[in-house]
């Protein structure tokens, strides 16, 4: 046997994967049916993570319900029940589910194509429908490697203006070895939940007053602000120039660019002197203005203008998740104008750049090919000439790429790069969007070698995506505490003795002279109780100090994770911290 057929029916293969979990969801279903006949059965499929079922039920669900169908799934896997496949017609369709008592089923099969197959499954007494696919028989799922992990609310159909349901979400693994890891990951990422790290280590919060738009706290401006910092020294040695557009235009031109036709609904907009405005959700109309400002020649290009531009988004109130998704954002962004025949460099030189920012926060990726969407402009030929070229620029440094049909940008295609943190989780971050459509749109023009007018092709590009984004990422990456260079305390300097505050106060003067962030506790408690709350802030470095340290210029040195360094003194330490920080070293 191949190692593909070997792989074929075990959860590596993501199509088995999908047909497993939504098998589940059906033996969830038939579960619930047979311990509360009087639920509706709406939809179950499976997702990424696991499967859901919408019910319609007349009490809530309660964890005491959700175990007992946990149960009772357990029993009907046990009872090995075949699944078997057949058809019928409309209207023998519809009269079955009218019989059942299910009027979910009946809308859903009332709007399928006049020409859809009907299809349902059967296992046991219960049959639901289904276009498929599933596993054979019940015996197939592990039992006790099933959990129902949550029951939430859920609109039919995503309606507001319809029925409320609960949906349950489910997991299952073919092992209770693999369960046990699963809920020990979403354990530990509940831990390093960005928002609950954000409020104990005083980096952001969110307000009532202002839903979607975070408060960056003291020590999140530090934070922001160095990663900015380094996002400049990067941006600056790769050869690119840094410029800052307005937040407010007109809305010509978001017409001219497109945005107006194909985002108008998450732009927030108002009027100024009569004229309609735009605050911007998006930085690439302003890269254009300031290129369109004086003439270019070939010889300046690639011309890569680099803004850490805020902008405005409207998203919907249930789409806010933390720093993950939020209305007002600080986007990395870099409009690079250059032409045809520069693409394929200037996309090796980008991802070089990536890998670059991602190696430094130990963050693996993996590249994706987002194609030609339904809602576009621009011909076909000039997306086919666009995707070959990123396609072309990524497999000649040795990448590899899937390809995501139909989610390219509304201009042009793109390279999504998904980092991948240390609870194996992935996010998309870099993107690499190739552009034909919007040079052309505002008539940019540069002189070519042979003295003619051309316009350029432009890419947009984001390495950390958002910067709140980011930072919510690398917060739940490092559950919190952030290497020493990146981290808003470098140093705290805890007294033993009020007798030794003076000696803390010159030791913290000493380091912050040279440039390290310094907090000094001198608290009148005991060094323990300093010690337990330092590490719980997650600062890199305790110097402890006392009547002994401050007789003999010394500094007792204690690490967030290595514990005790001993004794040694400020020039030795100092040094040491320094290399750390230059080196930007993952400590």
């Amino acid at each position: 046997m191949s190692e593909a057929n070997e792989k074929q029916f075990t959860f590596e293969d993501p199509a088995y994967r999908k047909t497993y979990w939504h098998t589940c969801s059906h033996v969830m279903a038939q579960a619930v049916k047979r311990l509360y006949p009087e639920v509706k059965l709406a939809i179950g499929p499976s997702i990424d993570e696991g499967f859901y079922y919408d019910l319609d039920s007349p009490v809530p669900f309660t964890p005491e319900m959700m175990e007992q169908i946990e149960a009772e799934m357990r029993k009907i896997c046990k009872e090995k029940l075949k699944l078997e496949r057949s058809e019928m017609p409309r209207a023998d369709a519809i009269k079955f589910m009218e019989e059942k008592g299910e009027p979910y089923k009946v809308e859903l099969i009332n709007d399928l194509p006049e020409d859809a197959v009907i299809s349902f499954y059967k296992q046991g007494e219960f049959i639901d429908l289904c276009a498929g696919p599933h596993l054979d028989s019940t015996g197939r799922i592990k039992g006790n490697a099933i959990k129902l992990t949550a029951c939430n609310a859920a609109y039919w159909r995503g309606d507001s203006n319809r029925q409320t349901l609960q949906r349950i979400y489910g997991i299952a693994f073919p092992k209770k070895e693999e369960l046990d890891a699963y809920l020990e990951r979403i354990e530990e990422a509940k831990r390093r939940d960005h928002r609950k790290l954000g409020k104990e280590l005083g980096l952001f919060a969110f307000r009532d007053e202002a839903p979607g738009f975070p408060f960056y706290l003291p020590k999140g401006m530090v934070l922001k602000n160095t990663l900015a910092s380094y996002w400049r020294e990067v941006h600056k040695k790769w050869d690119y120039v840094e410029i800052s557009t307005p937040q407010i235009m007109k809305r010509s031109l978001w017409e001219t660019s497109g945005h107006w036709d194909h985002y108008k609904d998450n732009m927030y907009t108002t009027v100024i002197d009569e004229e309609d405005f735009a605050i911007k959700p998006m930085n690439c109309p302003g890269s254009i203005l300031v290129y369109d400002m004086e003439p270019h020649s070939y010889r300046e290009l690639p011309l890569r203008f680099a803004e850490m531009g805020v902008v405005h988004r409207h998203e919907l109130s249930g789409a806010l998740h933390g720093m993950f998704r939020v209305r007002c954002f600080t986007q990395d962004d870099a409009h690079i104008m250059l032409a045809k025949n520069q693409i394929k460099d200037e996309v090796v030189r980008i991802a070089q750049l990536f890998d670059e920012v991602y190696s430094l926060f130990q963050l693996p990726y993996k590249i994706e090919l987002s194609t030609m969407p339904e809602d576009h402009i621009g011909t076909n030929e000039d997306w086919d000439v666009a995707t070959a070229a990123l396609a072309d620029a990524i497999t000649s440094i040795g990448k590899t790429y899937v390809v995501n049909e139909g989610d390219g940008a509304f201009y042009g295609p793109k390279l999504d790069f998904h980092i991948q943190d240390s609870l194996g989780r992935t996010w998309q971050c870099g993107t690499i969007q190739l552009d034909y459509q919007l040079p052309g749109r505002f008539n940019l023009e540069y002189v070519g070698e042979d003295g003619q007018k051309h316009c350029p092709v432009m890419i947009h590009r984001v390495v950390l995506g958002s910067v709140e984004r980011f930072i919510g990422i690398i917060t739940e990456h490092f559950a919190g505490a952030f290497p020493t260079w990146l981290s808003p305390v470098q140093v705290k300097i805890l007294t033993i003795t009020q007798r030794a505050d003076e000696y803390a106060k010159q030791v913290a003067a000493s380091l912050e002279a040279q440039g390290f962030r310094v907090e000094v506790d001198l608290r009148n408690e005991k060094i323990g109780k300093k010690i337990r709350e330092a590490q719980l802030e997650k600062d890199p470095f305790m110097l402890v100090v006392g009547d002994k340290e401050a007789e003999s210029g010394q500094v007792a040195v204690r690490h967030r994770s290595d514990g005790d360094l001993g004794v040694m003194s400020l020039e030795a330490f100092t040094a040491q911290l320094k290399e750390l920080v230059d080196s930007r070293a993952a400590k």
